[in-house]
């Protein structure tokens, strides 16, 4: 009987105790996971929005770029860790909405083996032309492009990343046929459309900004649903006339699953307050990035409605990556 009753105790207590850990926390650091190399839109934002959760929690975030196979390995990394909130990471709609469709052997599921905490910002993307393509609006460049079928090339910043993806959708809804040209990073494709070896780039506005206001390369228009407040005379290019084109880079704040209800709570408020720091939105501007919370659930419906929208695309554009 003695035994029996501290069985119920012991499984009693192991039952509180997610609860008890969630009241308790954070009590040490926090692991911050970044798929990607330093200096880019997940590294800038990692920081930004960590140093005020760290600020908010009173624990230090450590930061860890762990970059490779399109943020594989860093999702890797967190759907494998222990689901206690002390592992996180803010991924983006390449790692969790695109990458299950275009890598033929992944180690974990990112919508079984990850959570969301909430949605953390759009890294605009601007579709930009070299100066030798005469187009000055899309319907121009799409013009261009159908009397010069397999002549125009886009540069991207790797297969299956979204500015590659981007392109294929423009080609699908336009109709035309852009060869893809993969680099290792935006920054060499910048370089490369500067240099006039490519035509055409959907770049992230923080790689595009100087080569635009030196005009060594022209913008023609927002790939997103929404104009960038510091470009507003740009349209987004379904406005300019390509309806149903819309590419959002958007980036979230995940943890393992299983992770105690109270812990994603926790964090998701202070992930939107940290979001809501009017020095926080300014520096993210600056760099093309404009902030954006969510609840948990908001944000896995928008993911689920992602992830269909890009298995399509890729389906449609029989791409893959090994």
């Amino acid at each position: 009987m003695k035994n029996s009753k501290n069985a119920v105790l012991a499984a009693a207590l192991l039952a509180l105790a997610p609860a008890v850990q969630a009241a308790d926390y954070p009590t040490k650091a926090v692991r911050m996971v970044i798929a990607f190399t330093p200096g880019g839109p997940s590294d800038i934002l990692s920081r930004l929005v960590g140093g005020k959760l760290a600020e908010r929690m009173g624990q230090p975030f450590v930061f860890d770029n762990r970059p490779g196979a399109g943020g594989n390995v860093a999702g890797e990394i967190v759907a494998t860790s222990p689901a206690d909130g002390y592992t996180l990471m803010i991924a983006n709609n390449s790692i969790l909405a695109a990458n299950a469709s275009l890598y033929k052997k992944m180690t974990y599921d990112p919508m079984r083996d990850l959570i969301p905490v909430s949605q953390a910002a759009n890294a605009l993307n601007v579709l930009v032309v070299h100066p030798s393509v005469p187009a000055k609006n899309v319907k121009e460049m799409i013009a261009i492009a159908k009397a010069r079928p397999g002549q125009m090339n886009y540069g991207s910043s790797g297969p299956g990343a979204t500015d590659h993806l981007a392109g294929e959708l423009f080609n699908v809804l336009a109709g035309v046929k852009m060869v893809h040209v993969p680099y290792k990073g935006g920054a060499p494709a910048m370089l490369d459309l500067v240099s006039g070896n490519v035509q055409v780039v959907f770049s992230t506005v923080s790689t595009a900004i100087a080569a635009m206001d030196s005009k060594r390369v022209r913008p023609l228009a927002m790939t997103g649903n929404q104009r960038f407040e510091l470009m507003p005379e740009l349209p987004t290019v379904a406005e300019a006339g390509l309806k149903g084109f819309e590419v959002n880079n958007w980036y979230g704040i995940f943890l393992p699953a299983g992770t105690p209800k109270d812990i994603v709570t926790r964090l998701n408020a202070d992930v939107v307050k940290a979001l809501a720091a009017p020095d926080v939105k300014k520096r993210l501007l600056e760099a093309g990035i404009v902030a954006t919370s969510s609840s948990p659930e908001g944000f896995m419906a928008y993911v689920k409605a992602e992830t269909a929208k890009w298995a399509k695309v890729i389906k449609d554009a029989n791409i893959s990556v090994e």
